[in-house]
C-alpha cells in the first residue's frame, strides 16, 4: 500500500499496485463508502494486467477530510475523487489506463475522462449520469442505507445495509462469503460523516450537460434488478454515451459484479483487449 498526496488541498490517498510493470494498466474506482477490498474480485482474476485501485477520501487508509461548513470549498465531490485517481496515476507514471468504475465509482469514472487524459477506455458498472434525468434510488433502500435499528451493533448494521445490494438468493447461499465482506468492511468503510459527506457527492453530480463529449470506448454493464440504482439508469446512460456498449446481467444485483465476478471479469478483459493499441 502507498499513499499520496492531492496537492489541491493536500487530502493524501491511499492506493495498491499489482501486476507486471509493463503491462497496460486497469484502474478502478470504488463505490460509496467501500474500500479497496471491492475489487478483489476483479483484480485476482486480472493479473496479467497493472491493476491499481485507491480509497476514495474518507474511506480506508486514505484522508477522511472534514466535511466543508456551508461557506467553504467542498472537500468530497466527484470533481474531487477524480482529481484523487489523476494523483496517483501521476504518482505512478501511468501515461493512460482503462478505467473501470462502479456506482460512485462510476461517476468518477466518467469525471476523470472529462477532465483528464489519460482514460484509453471506460467501464462503467450500475452506475448512473446523475442529474434529474436520473431513475433516484427506491425509497425503501435508502431507508435501509441511511437508518439503521439503533439497537444494531456495527456488525449487524452493516449486514442491514448491505442487503438490498445483493440478490436474495446470494444473500442466503454465500454466509461465508457475506461474513467475510461485513470483515472487510467493519476495516475500510468510510466513517458516518465521510459516507454521507460521498453520498452529498453522488446526490450533485451531474454529467448530462457533458456526457455527449465523453467519445472513447465505453462500455455500460448493469444488473436487471439493481435495487439500489435501478436498471434504467444504466440504460439512458449507454443512450447517452457515443460510443458505448451495454452488456445487461439478467437478476443481476447491485453488487453482480461480485455475484458472477467471472462473467463480468471476463467482460472486462474483452472489452479492454478489444480497445488496446
Amino acid at each position: 500500500m502507498e499513499r499520496v498526496k492531492n496537492d489541491e488541498d493536500e487530502t493524501h490517498i491511499a492506493y495498491e499496485v499489482d501486476g507486471p510493470a509493463d503491462a497496460p494498466v486497469i484502474a478502478f474506482c470504488e463505490g460509496l463508502g467501500y474500500g479497496r477490498w471491492m475489487w478483489r474480485f476483479q483484480r485476482r482474476r486480472l493479473d496479467e494486467y497493472r491493476t491499481i485501485v485507491f480509497d476514495n477520501r474518507g474511506t480506508g487508509d486514505s484522508d477522511v477530510p472534514e466535511p466543508a461548513a456551508e461557506d467553504e470549498e467542498p472537500r468530497y465531490s466527484i470533481e474531487l475523487f477524480a482529481s484523487d485517481l489523476e494523483t496517483v496515476l501521476d504518482a505512478e507514471g501511468v501515461d493512460s489506463a482503462h478505467v473501470v468504475g462502479a456506482s460512485m465509482g462510476g461517476m468518477t469514472a466518467q469525471r476523470y475522462a472529462k477532465d483528464y487524459d489519460r482514460a484509453e477506455s471506460l467501464t462503467l458498472l450500475c452506475t448512473s449520469h446523475g442529474g434529474e434525468e436520473a431513475v433516484p434510488t427506491p425509497p425503501e433502500t435508502q431507508e435501509r442505507m441511511f437508518n439503521v435499528p439503533p439497537e444494531y451493533d456495527e456488525r449487524e448494521a452493516l449486514r442491514y445495509k448491505m442487503q438490498p445490494a445483493m440478490s436474495d438468493d446470494f444473500w442466503e447461499d454465500n454466509d461465508d462469503l457475506v461474513e467475510e465482506i461485513i470483515d472487510w468492511r467493519l476495516t475500510s468503510d468510510a466513517p458516518p460523516e465521510a459516507r454521507l459527506a460521498q453520498a452529498g457527492a453522488v446526490a450533485a453530480f451531474d454529467s448530462t450537460p457533458w456526457l455527449d463529449d465523453l467519445d472513447l470506448p465505453t462500455m455500460v454493464l448493469h444488473g436487471t434488478a439493481d435495487r439500489v440504482l435501478p436498471v434504467e439508469n444504466g440504460k439512458r446512460l449507454h443512450e447517452r454515451l457515443p460510443e458505448s456498449d451495454l452488456d445487461l446481467y439478467e437478476h443481476g444485483s447491485h453488487l453482480f459484479f461480485i455475484e458472477s465476478a467471472d462473467a463480468v471479469t471476463a467482460a472486462i478483459r474483452e472489452h479492454v483487449e478489444a480497445d488496446a493499441p
